[in-house]
């Protein structure tokens, strides 16, 4: 059990994946389970703040990338966004979970992506946060956001998230620091392709995204959008890629969204905002 200075203390379990590493993830709070994925490379850690804020009446499910933080590095070649969406279906297997909402930012999107496209029936709801079809179907990262993410400074790296970046959210770029997995982290995400398959998902999506991310342009989002079967797109103004993990609107718009009953968890028409 770990103490969370921002919200509740999470139960610590292991999973076993396909491959027999082991994998840590957490647990906290009662009620319909919602599922956190993390981005590249970066450990559980990265959801303290947006976490909580998500917490009312749920069970909340947040772990460690395989190579990450305290989950087992396993065969790094094999790494694929394919495989950690493998991965989340034995975390919810260990959990007990049969079908769960899952949220996912930025390459943890990517795997997303993947969990609802190969396993529809344990995905009830999806949120796509920050995230593509894959590098060749957008316009790439601008050369500043690229310097910052390379530069492994967490203030420079910050910057790309938010205007403003105080320590408390520094800290959730909790990056790795094993070499091989970061490398093979990067590799796995950059590799991601989903285009052709995004038409499978049957679940109410939800594409939010912010208007001013350098590192995941915007117009990733509505690739997601014209592809997702009636997914909704909402556009957050002058938010950067970290829109959803400060816990500010981007949370709020995706707490709304999860909460809504099936029938109704989509519009007639997508939203920006």
């Amino acid at each position: 059990m770990t103490d969370n200075p921002y919200g509740p203390e999470w139960v610590r379990h292991d999973a076993t994946a396909a491959d027999g590493i082991r994998l840590a993830y957490w647990t906290a709070g009662q009620g319909a389970p919602l599922v956190l994925i993390a981005g590249q490379a970066v450990d559980h850690r990265s959801w303290q703040i947006a976490g909580p804020g998500l917490l009312r009446d749920r069970q909340i499910v947040i772990f460690d990338h395989r190579g990450i933080g305290d989950s087992e590095l396993g065969e790094a070649e094999r790494f694929t966004t394919r495989l950690f969406a493998d991965d989340v279906v034995h975390i919810l297997h260990d959990a007990g979970i049969e079908r769960a909402d899952i949220v996912g930012h930025s390459m943890g999107g990517r795997v997303a992506q993947w969990l609802a496209i190969n396993h529809p029936e344990r995905v009830r709801k999806l949120v796509l946060v920050s995230t593509s079809a894959g590098d060749a179907h957008g316009p790439r990262r601008s050369d500043e956001a690229d310097r910052a993410i390379r530069s492994r400074d967490r203030k420079e790296v910050a910057s790309v998230f938010w205007d403003e970046a105080q320590d408390d959210l520094v800290r959730l770029l909790a990056v790795g620091r094993d070499r091989t997995a970061l490398a093979r982290h990067h590799r796995a995400s950059r590799a991601h392709d989903t285009l052709d398959d995004l038409s499978r998902i049957t679940a109410p999506t939800l594409v939010l995204h912010g208007e001013l991310d350098a590192l995941t342009p915007v117009e990733n989002a509505r690739v997601l959008d014209a592809r997702i079967p009636g997914a909704r797109l909402t556009v957050i103004k002058g938010a950067k890629h970290g829109v959803l993990l400060d816990g500010g609107i981007g949370m709020q718009i995706a707490d709304r969204f999860l909460r809504r009953p099936l029938r109704s968890a989509l519009p007639e028409a997508p939203a920006d905002r």
